[in-house]
């Protein structure tokens, strides 16, 4: 290939609304253009990348027995209404109406699809099956950002396992991460195997691959002790004992004029936060629910939405608080709470975490503004419908496993893997024979890696102030020939025949046979981050050597004209 007849639209500056690392470089060296928030054009360079991603993650899906498809990105309505998924998913799904009145969707993914798919298996002796594909996804994603990192049209490479039994779904499911591992090892990124939640796509044992990266939105509670390892969504630490002294024999209510926070209750009225209850009030499923978490703890949504299986949660609205509890966020308390006359609430659903159960002696909003409780005996004044495991780890705090301290550490979610279990197969009324004559549904597993994420992962991990440094698995070429002097004959005569020759000898190469200053070149070289360049200029040819420079190093040797392939053919071998 000839970077002159390439389109290589490369910039000077940085693109001032990009902020990560791997959006401004991708940008800048010409990979990816914006059309609108969350779509990107790949431009050729970035499409060679995107292949030997591909061509990765195809290798080790074939190596465990996976069988590669390819399904519709568009979907008649009714498929998505079957799972209960068109109601539950209606705030990220594209839909569409055709010209024949039928309405459409456009895949955010592709469950339900396999599932319909797998409705021709018949018999045990057809499992497992393990089926993969590379498909566009589409998520109405509400705040795209950082590029490639979240976007609202994608590739992802998604696979679904069918097993006759959760013995043999543990099986696909360990294959699967051990793949995974592969995978991320040959793509050069470091990554963290976490435990997480299964979110809107539901199932259980849920693992994340996380690669560490200031660029992540996600949290990940990190052991560097024992390598425990969990998404702040599913992470969980040791809390120190508290010792309660025996408190009131009932609460009592005291003013507090003001006071609205945590902290002003704490500075104000010899209440420390870790004596305080903190009462949240949310709506599950349509449901007013009141929260409870220990005051210096903070709540986590996604927990909270796992431990009470709602499908839409969100805060309660000032309004709705008032006309419920009669008093504004600052005053509100569960004491004595079990049902919601003046709103028609006849059962009052309490959820409090695990950190206060048992607590004495503490204090809560009494329901009247500028009014709070002290004395509270959780046990004893509250009525706790459900238990459970909702507030956020904090850096920090001992460890679950060994009792050493958690980092928290930024990453990027670059691969998912869980057990979806038997929702889809019932829903779409897949069964097979088992060896009994009898007919039952397989169990299924779900497992993702978003190709361009994966791409822009890669950049967060692989550059420097000069640009992208790409490891030599997924370069969009091994090396680039620079004429240094394209107008020199010579010099433009000796560049071609290195070209040819490491064409010839199988070696992915691109030359820069444009009319440009060499600084330019170089410029480019490094921005564009091929691993290795050939200079060949009219000082290097007065002593019959060109310079061959490794990008990731910044090392340059000189190398004979009559030794380059050899040379080169090891530098690669080496880099592998």
């Amino acid at each position: 290939m000839r970077w002159s007849q390439m389109h290589i639209p490369t910039l000077r500056e940085d693109p001032a609304d990009a902020g990560a690392p791997s959006h401004r470089l991708l940008v800048r060296a010409g990979y990816i253009r914006q059309i609108q928030a969350g779509h990107y054009s790949l431009l050729p360079l970035a499409v060679r990348v995107r292949a030997k991603v591909i061509g990765v993650i195809r290798q080790e899906m074939e190596r465990i027995g996976a069988q590669e498809v390819l399904l519709p990105t568009m979907h008649p309505a009714d498929i998505w209404q079957r799972s209960g998924r068109w109601e539950s998913w209606a705030d990220v799904m594209f839909r569409l109406t055709d010209h024949k009145g039928a309405v459409n969707v456009l895949s955010a993914t592709h469950e339900e699809i396999f599932a319909v798919l797998a409705q021709e298996l018949n018999s045990h002796k057809q499992l497992p099956q393990v089926w993969y594909q590379f498909q566009t996804k589409f998520r109405d994603e509400p705040r795209p950002r950082a590029g490639l990192l979240r976007v609202r049209e994608f590739t992802m490479k998604d696979s679904y396992s069918f097993d006759l039994d959760p013995a043999g779904l543990d099986v696909s499911f360990e294959r699967h991460r051990a793949a995974y591992f592969r995978i991320f090892e040959r793509l050069g990124m470091p990554v963290i195997a976490v435990e997480a939640s299964s979110g809107a796509m539901g199932g259980k044992d849920s693992t994340e691959f996380m690669c560490p990266s200031d660029a992540g939105e996600d949290l990940v509670a990190y052991c560097p002790n024992c390598q425990y390892a969990a998404n702040v969504e599913k992470a969980t630490s040791r809390l120190p004992e508290v010792a309660d002294g025996p408190g009131l024999t009932e609460p009592e209510r005291f003013a507090t004029p003001g006071v609205r926070t945590i902290e002003d209750l704490a500075t104000g009225y010899d209440a420390p936060a870790g004596r305080q209850i903190k009462t949240l009030v949310y709506v599950l499923d349509g449901k007013l629910t009141l929260v409870l978490v220990r005051g210096d703890h903070a709540l986590n949504e996604q927990k909270l939405a796992d431990a009470t299986a709602a499908a839409e949660i969100r805060p309660a609205h000032p309004e709705e608080i008032r006309d419920a509890l009669g008093a504004l966020p600052g005053s509100l308390g569960a004491v004595g709470v079990t049902s919601l006359p003046a709103v028609g609430v006849t059962s009052l659903p309490v959820v409090a975490d695990e950190a206060l159960r048992g607590r004495r002696d503490m204090v809560t909003g009494a329901n009247v503004d500028d009014f709070h409780l002290r004395g509270v005996d959780v046990d004893r004044d509250i009525s706790v419908g459900s238990w459970a495991d909702l507030r956020e780890v904090v850096s920090g705090e001992p460890c679950v496993r060994c009792g050493e301290p958690l980092e928290l550490l930024p990453a990027i979610e670059v691969g998912h893997i869980f057990k979806l279990g038997y929702k889809f197969t019932k829903t779409f009324g897949v069964t097979v024979l088992d060896a009994t004559g009898q007919r039952v549904h397989p169990i299924m597993g779900s497992y993702g890696i978003g190709v361009e994420r994966a791409m822009a992962a890669i950049v967060e991990r692989h550059h420097d102030e000069h640009g992208i440094v790409w490891p030599l698995s997924v370069a969009p070429f091994s090396v680039v020939v620079t004429v240094a002097q394209s107008e020199d004959p010579e010099s433009a005569k000796a560049g071609e025949s290195v070209y040819e020759q490491l064409t010839a000898a199988g070696i992915e190469v691109i030359i820069d046979d444009r009319a440009e200053r060499a600084g330019v070149k170089f410029r480019d070289a490094e921005l564009t981050g091929i691993p290795f360049r050939v200079t060949v200029g009219k000082r290097g040819l007065a002593e019959g050597v060109v310079e061959v420079t490794r990008r990731e190093a910044g090392e340059t040797v000189k190398v004979a004209t009559g030794d380059v392939v050899t040379h080169l053919r090891g530098a690669l071998a080496a880099a592998q």
